[in-house]
C-alpha cells in the first residue's frame, strides 16, 4: 500500500535550519536536490547517515556492475511498488547499459525476456529478498554460480538499501521529482 498524501514533504529552502542549510547548501550547489534529501532534512543525523550507505549501495565500493546493481535495484522497486525509486532509476538503467526492452522486462514474470544466467540469478535474489526476507538454498546457488562472496553481499545490501528506501518514499507519500517521468505502470497497480 502506498499514500499520495505527502506525510513528510520535503523542506522549502525558507523553512531550513542553520544547521541544515549548511550541509544541504553543498549538495543543492551541485545540482544534487530532490524530494528525497530535502524530507530527510527534517532528521539530520539519518540523512547524514543515509547519504553514506547510499552512496555506498548505489556504487561507490560497491563490487557489482552498474547493470548488476540496476538490475536488483529496479526489480526490487518494481516488486514493492515504488515509483520514485522505479522512475528515478529508468535513467540509471539506461546509462549502465540495460534496455528499454530489459527495463520492461524486470515489470514482468521472468519468463517475458531471455534473461543470462547471472541476471536471473540477480531477479530471483530480489524476488526471494521482497517475498521471505530470505534467499533459498536453490537461488544462492545460482549466485554462487556467478558471483563471489562479497558480489553476494553486495546484491543483498543493494535490493535491502532500496526496500528500506522504498518503504520510507512510500510511506512518506513524496511526489516524484519534476526531472523525472513517471511510470504510468505503477498507477495501474
Amino acid at each position: 500500500m502506498r499514500t499520495k498524501t505527502p506525510r513528510l514533504p520535503g523542506l522549502t529552502n525558507e523553512q531550513l535550519t542553520p544547521e541544515q542549510e549548511e550541509y544541504f547548501a553543498p549538495l543543492r550547489d551541485r545540482g544534487i536536490d530532490s524530494h528525497v534529501l530535502r524530507s530527510l532534512l527534517r532528521h539530520l543525523r539519518a540523512s547524514k547517515a543515509f547519504r553514506t550507505w547510499s552512496a555506498y549501495s548505489m556504487g561507490g565500493g560497491n563490487k557489482l556492475a552498474d547493470r548488476e546493481r540496476e538490475v536488483v535495484a529496479m526489480r526490487t522497486a518494481w516488486l514493492i511498488k515504488a515509483g520514485y525509486v522505479w522512475s528515478r532509476h529508468i535513467p540509471y538503467g539506461t546509462n549502465a547499459g540495460l534496455t528499454a526492452e530489459e527495463m520492461e522486462a524486470l515489470k514482468k514474470p521472468i519468463s517475458a525476456h531471455p534473461w543470462s544466467d547471472a541476471d536471473i540469478a540477480l531477479i530471483h535474489l530480489a524476488e526471494d529478498q521482497v517475498a521471505n526476507f530470505f534467499i533459498s538454498d536453490k537461488v544462492w546457488a545460482e549466485l554462487n554460480a556467478h558471483f563471489d562472496e562479497e558480489q553476494i553481499i553486495d546484491a543483498i545490501f543493494v535490493c535491502g538499501h532500496f526496500m528500506m528506501l522504498g518503504m520510507f518514499l512510500n510511506s512518506a507519500g513524496l511526489p516524484i521529482d519534476d526531472d523525472v517521468v513517471a511510470d504510468p505502470d505503477l498507477e495501474k497497480l
